[in-house]
């Protein structure tokens, strides 16, 4: 069965040669104009993969990522997001809302149709584990709510910042090679862009009040990676 994938870009000439592309691929495609009509398509009839545009009238397509992001039968949804941006700080903004990969503008349909075909590979090996809440030293990671709390106070933490504390408190007695994280986490090559993985360390200890040098949770372990130390 062919798989199916829904497109959402409001330039029109970028959502036809999508659309006309995948098609050629011999994916069953459906193409909107807005997040709105999307994420009513996506609620009524669930795609195998959604790529949505960034900049979009209306809702943004990082915030139609949280939204699924948000939403328990959503929450696994492939995303891919295209956008003219091209920044380091703008491709940590799309991940960390969620999105699976990150494509800008211009690019090319045989790009797209790799990255689309590297998604679904991934998300075949990966699949979901059992979730596992984890509470140590003050500090309680409830995975089902993606909720954190520190001291019975909430942390309001990104999709990846959940994502990467809560690898690093169930792996939490070895240290993790920066290699493994970036895999892990982001799901594909960040080679030049590792500065992403130490931008987030500092957002996580800044939210956890941790001291880079006197550490209490996370201790960096150089040139290997990290560790979560709480016991």
């Amino acid at each position: 069965m062919s798989k199916r994938i829904y497109i959402i870009e409001d330039d029109e000439n970028i959502r036809e040669m999508v659309r006309m592309a995948l098609t050629s691929f011999s994916y069953e495609v459906a193409a909107f104009d807005n997040a709105e009509e999307g994420l009513a398509a996506i609620y009524n009839s669930m795609p195998d993969m959604v790529i949505f545009d960034i900049m979009l009238p209306g809702m943004s397509g990082l915030d139609a990522t949280k939204q699924l992001r948000d939403n328990p039968k959503t929450g696994r949804l492939p995303v891919i997001l295209l956008t003219a941006k091209n920044t380091e700080i703008d491709k940590v903004a799309g991940l960390d809302c969620g999105a699976d990969d990150y494509i800008a503008k211009p690019f090319s349909v045989m790009e797209l149709a790799a990255r689309i075909r590297a998604l679904f590979r991934r998300v075949r090996k990966s699949a979901p584990q059992p979730a596992e809440n984890i509470e140590i030293s003050g500090l309680y990671i409830n995975n089902n709510t993606r909720e954190v709390t520190l001291n019975n106070i909430p942390l309001d933490l990104t999709y990846k910042e959940h994502e990467l504390l809560s690898m690093l408190a169930k792996d939490r007695d070895r240290i993790i090679p920066r290699e493994e994280l970036l895999n892990r986490i982001w799901g594909y090559d960040f080679t030049g862009e590792s500065r992403t993985l130490d931008m987030h360390i500092r957002a996580l200890r800044h939210k956890l009040d941790d001291d880079a040098e006197n550490s209490r949770y996370i201790k960096t372990v150089r040139n290997v990676g990290y560790r979560f130390i709480a016991k």
